[in-house]
């Protein structure tokens, strides 16, 4: 359990822009939504969705204006919406408190996960590189959260050497992105899109690991062998 705490954490700071709203119910645990905009270092920001337990919620006020700092973990679910299965990511807070002192960085995400679906690879028209994945990143009770993460130039010329199943970790932040979609041929509608922007990663080589630690077990075993063979000798000795 606490190493599936320590694959998922985000830090957020940002201003509350929505009212509480009551999600739902669990184990007679009440559940609640509001947003929050989290400065970029351009002008921009990111408008970012918020779960948190009412049990988090009697030593604050959570009020429109107020300026708070979340720490938690980023989390999906389908959701049925017009008529389609739609994937709703959501940050879902362990501790909230004021934010007092504003830092460098009030926009944070680290993910262990799972490559799930093949990645992306594309240029823009102006020549960017980008690459769009999909990660599983395992939660408690053998759930997991899908998250739609994005690389830029370097990064995703490296994401084209992954493949599907393929473990890695990475650093970045959450951002919000509105899109135009065209729903006929005189409708366009506005849209936005939650993905995690990647600023650094690394691919975890989990046989590597496995046989590093068979031989820290086996070199484990010989040292105890060892001793106690050096214990029957000095037994044999004193006899």
């Amino acid at each position: 359990m606490e190493n599936l705490m320590l694959n998922n954490k985000i830090y957020l700071e940002g201003e509350v822009i929505s009212e509480l709203s009551f999600s739902h119910e669990m184990y007679g645990e009440g559940f609640y939504t509001f947003n929050i905009k989290v400065p970029r270092l351009s002008d921009a920001n990111d408008i970012l969705f918020i779960t948190i337990s009412e049990r988090l919620m009697n030593d604050i006020d959570i009020n429109i204006g107020v300026q708070v700092l979340i720490e938690g973990q980023l989390r999906s679910y389908n959701k049925f919406v017009d008529g389609a299965n739609r994937l709703i990511l959501t940050v879902f807070a362990r501790n909230i408190s004021l934010c007092t002192e504003k830092s460098k960085n009030p926009n944070q995400i680290f993910l262990d996960g799972f490559i799930c679906k093949e990645p992306v690879y594309r240029t823009t028209p102006f020549g960017r590189e980008i690459s769009d994945m999909l990660l599983a990143v395992n939660r408690a009770y053998n759930k997991s959260d899908y998250i739609p993460t994005i690389a830029w130039g370097r990064n995703s010329r490296f994401c084209k050497s992954l493949k599907v199943g393929d473990n890695i970790r990475v650093w970045g932040r959450l951002q919000s992105r509105e899109y135009q979609k065209k729903v006929s041929e005189s409708e366009i509608i506005k849209k936005v899109a939650y993905e995690v922007s990647i600023s650094k990663m690394e691919k975890i080589n989990n046989d590597l690991e496995k046989d590093m630690k068979s031989e820290e077990t086996s070199s484990k075993n010989i040292n105890e062998d060892n001793n106690k063979e050096h214990d029957v000798g000095k037994n044999k000795q004193i006899s």
